[in-house]
């Protein structure tokens, strides 16, 4: 099995990169796991309290489950992966099964600032795009799947994100193998990372 732990800003473009990976390879080979499922169960907390949680500080996730469960699979185990809504700002009480797959995709801002996850993975990779570009991203998405107001999102980003964004994320690059800038779609990085892969499952 081999474990890719994708990471870098909101509004990056992580998901796209995932994506194109995804496609390069057999959709049998394949399982993704998104940080998101794995944000701290609040159901203990009102939802005022749960709408002040900083979700972009690594204290968010749980990362112990996340390590045990990447565990599990690499030891040819399944799991229950949680599924998080964004409108409720905790898990839903499902879980999706998920099973060992030759490769294993996880993706998420904060997955390389956790020491013990960040040893699972077998490559890492940074995604990264500029600070205008992700805001706008971030903009789209929040407003039209999360159902945000246009001023939520940017006190968030400016209160909270950009920040959160300098101190924990942007420094974890220094542990990517390969960081991929996503202006653009970038055929070159993706070929590469398809060749480490092919050369990695022989």
């Amino acid at each position: 099995m081999l474990i890719i732990g994708i990471a870098g800003g909101t509004g990056s473009g992580k998901t796209t990169v995932v994506q194109q990976i995804i496609d390069q390879l057999p959709i049998c080979d394949v399982a993704v796991i998104s940080q998101d499922s794995y944000y701290n169960d609040t159901s203990h907390l009102t939802m005022d309290e749960r709408v002040q949680i900083n979700f972009d500080h690594p204290s968010s996730i749980d990362f112990d489950l996340l390590e045990e469960h990447l565990t599990a699979l690499k030891a040819g185990e399944s799991i229950d992966q949680p599924v998080y809504s964004f409108v409720k700002h905790n898990r839903t009480g499902e879980t999706i099964k998920t099973e060992p797959k030759r490769v294993v995709i996880v993706e998420g801002i904060l997955i390389l600032t956790h020491p013990e996850v960040r040893d699972l993975f077998d490559i890492k990779i940074y995604v990264h795009a500029d600070s205008d570009e992700r805001l706008i991203r971030r903009l789209k998405r929040d407003i039209a799947e999360r159902g945000r107001d246009l001023e939520e999102v940017l006190t968030r980003y400016q209160t909270t994100l950009k920040p959160m964004h300098q101190e924990f994320i942007d420094p974890t690059k220094e542990f990517a193998d390969i960081i991929i800038p996503t202006n653009r779609y970038n055929t070159v990085a993706v070929d590469v990372i398809r060749s480490v892969i092919e050369t990695k499952l022989k």
